[in-house]
């Protein structure tokens, strides 16, 4: 009776420091006992486990996430889990990552001409496309770029080649076929979402858009750059009054069919210099002039002047 509790007592007593694979269990040398709680695998230590205090067992949970991150290929999917959070965060609030896109675009001078009104309409767009088609990271940028340049195109004298070459600078995997996808995707949803507008509507609303720019562009053209014409600043805002007047009775003349498709921005660049024909003194707005406000070419300018040529005649003719 003595022996066995002494035996016991020796078990109690023993760490299990020896112990030893044997039949699928882990047996103690020392005192025998079948440790059952532990089912033998190979390459696997039944005390590293429980040996480790809750300090050891967390740094080793960081280690492993450390070592896992530094792989290229598992870093690259960690970043980019994290930025389609941050993009599909601001869907509703900040716009923050949306709008650094922008500025970096920006930044590389290829006159993008980006304001606050042309921000919001951007967002606008955006948001909409995204309420309806939450994409993954990748898709949504491509969709937002193309969204940027639907914004631009008509203000911007830049090539699509050239806004595709920075957006690749930038890291952005794209090209002309996926911006082109995209932005058919884009006026796709719009079409479905958005109430037809009427035809009218639409005639009133690009020629209202040209009357703006028109005054915006010409009021860009300096005195300095035409005062040998004048004798005094008077004479040459009375001159742009009557020049914006002439726009109204233009645009008049002109149906929505022949301007529906035009770039409105290079067409009051020619509109500038067409009216500019008009008046007793054509040396004043020159084609030069207006291609060193305007920012497009003379190729251009001399292009829309043909257009409006064509559908109002010659300058000099031109009655009210």
């Amino acid at each position: 009776m003595n022996s066995r509790k002494e035996q016991n007592s020796d078990n109690i007593e023993c760490k299990h420091k020896n112990v030893r694979q044997d039949a699928g269990y882990f047996v103690c040398q020392d005192c025998g006992l079948i440790l059952e709680d532990y089912i033998a695998f190979e390459k696997s230590s039944p005390t590293d486990f429980y040996s480790d205090s809750q300090l050891d067992y967390e740094r080793k949970i960081r280690m492993r996430d450390s070592k896992a991150i530094q792989d290229p290929v598992i870093k690259q999917k960690y970043d980019q889990i994290k930025t389609l959070n941050k993009w599909f965060r601001d869907y509703e609030s900040s716009f923050s990552e949306q709008k650094k896109t922008i500025e970096l675009l920006k930044s590389y001078g290829i006159g993008l001409n980006i304001d606050q009104v042309k921000y919001q309409a951007i967002k606008d767009r955006y948001l909409k496309y995204n309420k309806y088609h939450r994409q993954t990271y990748e898709n949504m940028v491509i969709i937002f770029l193309a969204i940027v340049w639907l914004e631009i195109k008509g203000t911007t004298h830049k090539r699509l080649e050239e806004f595709i070459t920075v957006a690749q600078e930038l890291g952005h995997k794209i090209n002309k076929k996926m911006l082109n996808k995209a932005m058919m995707k884009v006026k796709r949803t719009e079409n479905l979402l958005d109430i037809q507008k009427d035809k009218t509507d639409l005639e009133q609303e690009i020629k209202n858009r040209i009357k703006i720019l028109f005054q915006k562009d010409l009021n860009n053209i300096p005195y300095e750059n035409v005062k040998q014409h004048f004798s005094q600043i008077e004479e040459y805002n009375k001159i742009k009054l009557e020049m914006q007047l002439k726009v109204n009775i233009i645009l008049e003349k002109i149906s929505y069919l022949q301007i529906q498709n035009l770039n409105y921005k290079a067409f009051t660049a020619g509109l500038i210099y067409y009216i500019g024909q008009t008046l007793d003194n054509i040396k004043i707005f020159t084609q030069s002039l207006v291609e060193k406000t305007s920012r497009f070419s003379s190729t251009t300018i001399r292009k829309k002047f043909n257009i409006l040529k064509d559908l109002l005649g010659e300058p000099s003719n031109f009655e009210r």
